[in-house]
């Protein structure tokens, strides 16, 4: 039986992965923004609290990476939804309509810009070009949220709900930012896992090791007194060489996660720090680690891809001379060099 193509099946065939993403969407957004609601923010910034900032800065990012993840996943044509689900999230943590509205339709056109400029960049959901790394980390995270901060920052002080446009605007362009570089390349990598077929419990184990690791030199780097965060990149290399982006990425959040608490706790380099001081210090620290993770996890993925190809250019060589081997009557060709190259090296010797 042939279905038609405008039958209700097909319809909701076609159309369930944007519900399913304008749901996800809905969900994350009311969960983080209850925390992270507007009134949070305009206390953070008045009393220049940093360990609240931190938390409500990287929970409002959070849908935000959701809905650019997926744009990039299944396209732009769920936009409709995610403006809806913004829009309810708004309302229900308490926003006016008209703030709510307004700030919904700017949830729309941040990750929609971050999408646009990134796919003009030529971005692939593989990343596996210098290329792809670079327009996630710039086009993505930091150029694709400035307009987040500067619309909401501007809405909440036309509406009189924050008198602080600097404060609102740098809290959410370093949050949506942060939760780019986390989110997506976790999204791209879920959506090529597969269930191994074979069990590698030494593979298991050194990602295990890998991950323990990385939170436990991101952790002495960023809570002690030494300011040594940077031993955090020994095993973001280590993830890079070994695991690529399946590896990176996780590797990137575990840091990103341990040195977002730590500025939270004031401990370590953000030790007496203030509010702007800290934050441009997470954003510094963020867009390196990042940039240097998947820029390396890149290199090693064309390496191993041009090595791959080699080693199939060979294999097709050699079943081709042996196809004009065979193919000559009693003329051997490839046996014949074979022969003169043995005959060659037991001269030599």
């Amino acid at each position: 039986m042939v279905a038609l193509s405008g039958s209700p099946w097909h319809w909701a065939r076609t159309s369930w992965p944007y519900f399913t993403a304008s749901a996800v969407y809905l969900v994350v957004a009311v969960a983080t923004r209850l925390m992270a609601a507007t009134g949070l923010l305009g206390e953070v910034i008045s009393h220049n609290h940093i360990g609240l900032a931190g938390l409500a800065s990287i929970l409002a990012g959070i849908p935000t990476a959701i809905a650019l993840g997926c744009m990039l996943l299944i396209g732009v044509r769920g936009w409709p939804g995610i403006l809806l689900a913004g829009l309810v999230a708004n309302l229900l943590i308490g926003l006016p309509p008209l703030a709510a509205a307004a700030v919904a339709i700017v949830n729309v056109l941040t990750p929609l810009s971050g999408y646009t400029l990134m796919r003009r960049a030529g971005f692939r959901l593989d990343i596996d070009r210098l290329r792809d790394a670079i327009a996630l980390v710039f086009l993505g995270a930091f150029a694709g949220t400035l307009i987040e901060g500067v619309s909401v920052g501007f809405v909440l002080s036309s509406f009189g709900l924050s008198t602080h446009f600097l404060g609102i605007w740098l809290l959410a362009w370093t949050g949506d930012a942060m939760a780019v570089l986390v989110v997506v390349p976790l999204l791209l990598v879920v959506r090529r896992a597969r269930l191994p077929q074979r069990i590698d419990r030494r593979r298991w184990l050194e990602a295990g090791a890998l991950l323990a690791g990385t939170f436990l030199a991101a952790w002495v780097g960023s809570t002690t007194s030494f300011d040594v965060v940077f031993l955090v990149f020994p095993f973001l290399i280590w993830a890079a060489l070994r695991f690529q982006l399946a590896g990176t990425a996780p590797s990137v959040a575990v840091a990103m996660g341990v040195v977002l608490a730590a500025a939270a706790g004031g401990t370590g380099p953000f030790a007496g720090g203030h509010l702007y001081t800290t934050l441009i210090t997470l954003q510094v620290f963020n867009g390196a680690t990042a940039l240097s993770a998947l820029l390396l996890a890149v290199i090693i993925t064309q390496r191993n891809n041009a090595q791959w190809e080699i080693e199939a250019a060979r294999c097709q060589l050699v079943d081709a001379m042996g196809r004009l081997d065979r193919g000559r009557d009693g003329v051997s060709p490839l046996g014949s060099f074979v022969a003169l190259r043995r005959h060659d090296v037991g001269d030599g010797a």
